[in-house]
């Protein structure tokens, strides 16, 4: 056998793109079922994919920064006031982990042969589309659905909590969606697929009242049409906001309490609202306490009842974990990748590339703790995802990138 077949390399990129193929078609199963299978599904995928990691020139600085957080964590546990029971519970050894698997997934993104990578696309746009649907659904029936299938299996649960469980299927179906669209029109399957991921993510935040999605809906577009219409400038403008919000999310905090803006603002809250500028207002004063060096890995979940588990944002998690030089990886690592987004011609996957990182940070800044498995896992998924649309060329004619002056 000669050519291409007969080439090792080759063979990897074509495994690589089928076994996101395969990923890509478990998505909806495990957004709506229960999005903690990410971690593992996500974590198989990179096992797969394992032989074709490596680093290039362009990975070397993200490279660094998630280098220093590891060997930050794993030292910080000698200070850290929680000690894990047993290994599950060693959140520095699975984030070593996660590190090899999820660069993994990235790296098979990047490499997926033209056939595969097609095909990978238009099973995550169906898949896409599918999960849309049965959100749009689920908020028109209450979750009637979930429900139904739990009492059935006999485990049936109450009807806020369905809601609340469906709801995290809208965090996923939201950040996949830019990715899963640009796929839909650069592989030229019909554009009617986008629908049921828009009224899916809309609806969820709209009918199940979780603002979240709204938000984060909202500023993705917001970064997308930005980073489109000003493809040098917008980039640029986005790395300097992460990098101000992973340094300076204490200082914020702290002003504002300063300023009695806080106090006034935290009263009017609705209670959610109110819970987590509680755990901030409480997190700033902690990390008062070893600004530096923070208090160790883990540390948040032992300041119950003021903190529960984490504070409900990512910044203020690394400060009071990791101190400074947690925050200042963090801020490298976001800062890096989306001012590298930069560029002098629009592009319509850099567009969508800067749409899901704002995604995926307003969920970080309000939602979910930063060394939460599932939350990393939907990260490298939508990173792989985006990575695959961008080097997917356009169905009709040439690149739909074009110069400014035009």
């Amino acid at each position: 056998m000669t050519g291409g077949a007969a080439n090792p390399q080759a063979r990897v990129s074509a495994w690589s793109g089928w076994v996101l193929a395969g990923l890509f078609v478990l998505v909806p199963f495990a957004a709506w079922g229960g999005p903690l299978a990410f971690a593992p599904i996500l974590a198989l995928a990179g096992l797969l994919t394992l032989k074709g990691l490596r680093i290039i020139d362009a990975d070397r600085p993200a490279a660094i920064s998630v280098v220093v957080i590891l060997a930050w964590s794993l030292g910080s546990m000698a200070w850290s006031p929680y000690t894990p029971s047993d290994l599950e519970g060693a959140t520095a050894f699975k984030l070593i982990a996660q590190a090899a698997l999820y660069w993994a997934v990235l790296c098979a993104a990047r490499d997926a042969t033209p056939g595969t990578r097609a095909t990978a696309l238009r099973i995550l746009a169906w898949s896409l589309a599918a999960l849309g649907l049965l959100i749009s659904i689920e908020t028109a029936t209450g979750a009637w659905v979930y429900r139904a299938l739990r009492e059935a299996m006999g485990d049936p649960i109450r009807p806020d909590l369905a809601v609340k469980n469906v709801a995290q299927a809208g965090f996923v179906l939201a950040l996949l969606t830019p990715a899963a669209a640009l796929g839909v029109i650069r592989t030229g399957e019909s554009r009617w697929l986008i629908l049921p991921m828009a009224v899916g993510s809309v609806g969820v935040g709209l009918l199940f009242a979780t603002d979240a999605p709204l938000v984060a809906l909202v500023a993705a577009l917001a970064s997308g049409l930005a980073v489109y219409r000003w493809p040098v400038v917008a980039p640029r403008a986005m790395a300097g906001m992460a990098a101000t919000f992973f340094l300076g999310a204490p200082a914020i905090v702290w002003a504002a309490q300063k300023l009695g803006v806080y106090a006034m603002v935290e009263a009017r809250m609705p209670l959610s609202w109110e819970m987590r500028m509680g755990y901030w207002r409480r997190a700033v004063a902690w990390i008062g306490d070893h600004p530096m060096r923070g208090w160790g890995l883990d540390a948040s979940r032992m300041f119950s009842p003021g903190i529960k588990l984490h504070p409900h944002d990512t910044a203020l998690q690394l400060w009071l974990e990791l101190g400074l030089i947690g925050a200042m990886a963090a801020a490298v690592f976001w800062a890096t990748i989306l001012a590298g987004l930069s560029q002098p011609t629009r592009d319509p996957a850099r567009a969508v590339g800067a749409a899901t990182a704002a995604a995926y940070l307003t969920y970080s800044a309000f939602s979910f703790g930063v060394w939460q498995e599932w939350f990393l896992a939907i990260g490298a998924l939508a990173a792989a995802a985006c990575l695959l649309a961008a080097r997917q060329p356009a169905a009709e004619g040439p690149s739909t990138a074009r110069p400014l002056s035009e």
